[in-house]
């Protein structure tokens, strides 16, 4: 496969479309009339894609490198996960005043209230030194009247492989607050029409930088049938997030077996 990719064909192939392009673009600089709409189109899927063909081999590129091997996990431990948004540049780096729903990446949705959207949702950059993440999501609030706020981190489908009663699912997280805010954690877990939830508290209120905070779903207790998981989700849930400044520095989802009793 990989001779094929970089083969002499495959890449006059791509040379003779790069230079179309460029011809394009050196027309469309010298004629002032609009661009046909097929053209532009053609444009942007052609850009989505390759924005998202970097984005894929920057995070192959960080694999031998990502701290998720190193850390210390309960035994037993059969999936760990950092979500992609926090290892390397999104293609969308920022929602500002979305609708709720919207989309920062495959993994990440935002949802709210607030009739003003008041609300700034991004990417940043991590440079301090004690950040194991190379990215965080930063969540800026300025005039919220609405009466919920959370962001939504969908879980990829390694983890949903046999998920069941006897697993723990852990999150650990680090975070930061310019101002005192409550967060809290729920799992949504969809098997058919039915949806379990499992809604935990983040600890104490969040103030301060490098908040570290770790919870667990125990899925013993919760409500699940025989039936395969087909999708499952994180909500972070800010509780009266007016006026406020949150960070996500780090979050790392892992699974375990629990102890049988």
């Amino acid at each position: 496969m990989a001779r094929l990719e970089t083969g002499w064909i495959s890449r006059r192939i791509r040379a003779r479309a790069a230079r179309q392009w460029q011809r394009l673009l050196d027309k469309a600089q010298r004629r002032r009339g609009a661009v046909p709409d097929e053209l532009r189109d053609e444009a942007r899927d052609l850009q989505q894609v390759l924005t998202r063909y970097l984005h894929t081999i920057e995070i192959r590129s960080l694999g031998s490198r990502d701290s998720l091997s190193r850390m210390e996990l309960p035994a037993g431990t059969d999936w760990r996960w950092r979500p992609e948004i926090l290892r390397a540049r999104n293609a969308m780096p920022a929602l500002v005043a979305p609708v709720s729903g919207r989309w920062l990446s495959d993994e990440v949705a935002l949802f709210h209230d607030c009739p003003q959207r008041a609300v700034i949702l991004r990417q940043m950059r991590n440079r301090r030194a004690t950040d194991l993440s190379d990215y965080a999501l930063a969540l800026e609030v300025m005039g919220f009247e609405g009466s919920f706020l959370s962001f939504s981190l969908g879980l990829p489908p390694q983890a949903l492989e046999g998920l069941g009663g006897h697993h723990i699912l852990r999150l650990a997280t680090t975070l930061q607050s310019e101002r005192a805010i409550t967060v809290y954690a729920r799992l949504n877990i969809q098997q058919g029409p039915n949806t379990e939830k499992i809604l935990r508290q983040m600890g104490d209120p969040i103030e301060g930088a490098n908040c570290s905070r770790l919870i667990e779903f125990d899925l013993g207790y919760a409500d699940m049938s025989q039936r395969s998981v087909e999708k499952a989700w994180v909500d972070v849930i800010f509780e009266s997030p007016f006026m406020n400044a949150v960070a996500l520095r780090d979050v790392v989802l892992s699974r375990h077996a629990r102890a049988q009793i």
